[in-house]
């Protein structure tokens, strides 16, 4: 049983946690971080698999001229000033004339998305470009592959309001590791599910396996996910417009897999260059590839959305074998036999995290604000990316709504 009674308890050892720990010490006020897992970091966790490192998660820092975590981020380079990014069309590769063509109809897509009236509030599909050649492939990527939804779920006015811009930045020695740094020093508790909070006053009181804690607030910072499925259950029950938040910004998912080179075959790829084919009728949605990051001998990529949940459930091999299929389309047998060792991500299934990042549904906007709103009288909050309205989906988002959060409580 843990006998310190801290100001605060902090549940989740992600970037919320993480940066809620560390403005609450930088206050003066004592805490405790409780995370269910066996790591620091969350949906930001670098490891060497692959024999360089390789973010599970969180890939870049978006927006990095605001970005909290950009002072941290050493060796890296800015993703948007790589221009070699290639468009498979089925059976060869798109010309340049064809790539400013798709590039056209991609700035034309996302102008009718940002001018299309905010009022009423409906799906991001319902107000973009139909038909032509580039349209659905587009409406794919910017939904099941940069959302990790399609856009048939995604809230128009939430869509709108975290559309990030660059520069992006790609750290060499991966996102996950600049948040495990960041977290040296604070009290965290590893291998600490907590199963049941109380908030029914004077203070909190949070119990699991590994026994009770008793502080005067609690910061409650595990996804939507978690919390949807009732992986900590709470007493009194939450109040109905905090559990509306929860189930009306729901986890979307983006699967990354990695593989290693098994020879010496670079497919006339530089480092950074992109990969992505062209969405053609009857054909499986495809995923996208990002080569040799920093010259190293692995390539990765992404698949997201329905396809992401339904090969999750599958199982890692699922998702192994249809990535495998997605390269040899391009490449045919010359790039099926180039594919080594593989790394695939769980963050669907796993139950610490139940998914990769919040979208908003449609009439859900206004969620990120009620769920990071302090329930009995600050002594309950919430934090992450979900409820940051701005950053949302990003190690950003999350690091500054713990950080916000840990202020207003230190006064």
């Amino acid at each position: 049983m843990l006998r310190n009674d801290p100001d605060v308890v902090v549940i989740g050892a992600g970037c919320a946690g993480i940066a809620a720990a560390r403005a609450l010490i930088a206050a003066g006020r004592s805490c405790v971080v409780l995370e269910a897992g066996l790591r620091v970091g969350g949906r930001a966790y670098t490891s060497d698999v692959l024999g360089a490192p390789f973010d599970h998660g969180a890939t870049w820092l978006h927006q990095a001229r605001e970005n909290p975590l950009t002072p941290e981020i050493g060796e890296h380079i800015d993703h948007d000033t790589v221009r070699e990014r290639h468009l498979f069309l089925g059976d060869r590769f798109a010309t340049e004339e064809e790539l400013d063509e798709y590039g056209r109809a991609c700035d034309a897509f996302e102008e009718a998305i940002v001018q299309a009236p905010a009022e009423p509030d409906r799906a991001v599909s319902e107000v973009t470009p139909k038909g032509g050649r580039w349209n659905t492939s587009i409406a794919h990527w910017l939904g099941s592959q940069i959302n990790a939804a399609e856009l048939s779920m995604i809230s128009l006015q939430d869509y709108v309001g975290v559309d990030l811009e660059g520069p992006n930045l790609l750290p060499r020695a991966g996102v996950g590791s600049i948040v495990a740094r960041l977290a040296e020093g604070l009290p965290i508790r590893l291998g600490h599910a907590v199963t049941h909070l109380r908030w029914d006053g004077p203070g909190v009181v949070v119990e699991g396996d590994w026994g009770t804690l008793r502080a005067g607030t609690a910061i409650v910072t595990v996804s939507t996910g978690v919390l949807a499925a009732g992986g900590i259950r709470f007493t009194p029950e939450l109040p109905a417009q905090t559990r509306t938040a929860i189930y009306g910004l729901p986890m979307g998912l983006l699967t990354k897999y990695g593989f290693r080179a098994a020879g010496e075959d670079r497919f006339g790829m530089a480092p950074f260059h992109s990969v992505r084919r062209l969405l053609g009728p009857g054909a499986e949605t495809p995923m996208s590839w990002i080569f040799w990051p920093f010259g190293e001998d692995h390539l990765f990529g992404f698949v997201g959305g329905a396809r992401a949940w339904a090969l999750a459930r599958e199982g890692a091999a699922a998702t192994e074998a249809a990535a495998r299929a997605d390269f040899a389309a391009m490449f045919s047998a010359r790039g099926a036999a180039a594919l080594g060792q593989c790394v695939v991500t769980d963050w669907g299934t796993n139950p610490l995290f139940l998914g990769s990042y919040t979208h908003a549904s449609p009439g859900h906007r206004a969620s990120r604000a009620l769920l990071a709103a302090p329930l009995a009288g600050g002594r309950l909050r919430f934090a992450g990316e979900a409820c940051h309205s701005r950053f949302a989906g990003t190690v950003a988002g999350a690091w500054l709504s713990g950080e916000a959060v840990a202020r207003d409580l230190a006064g």
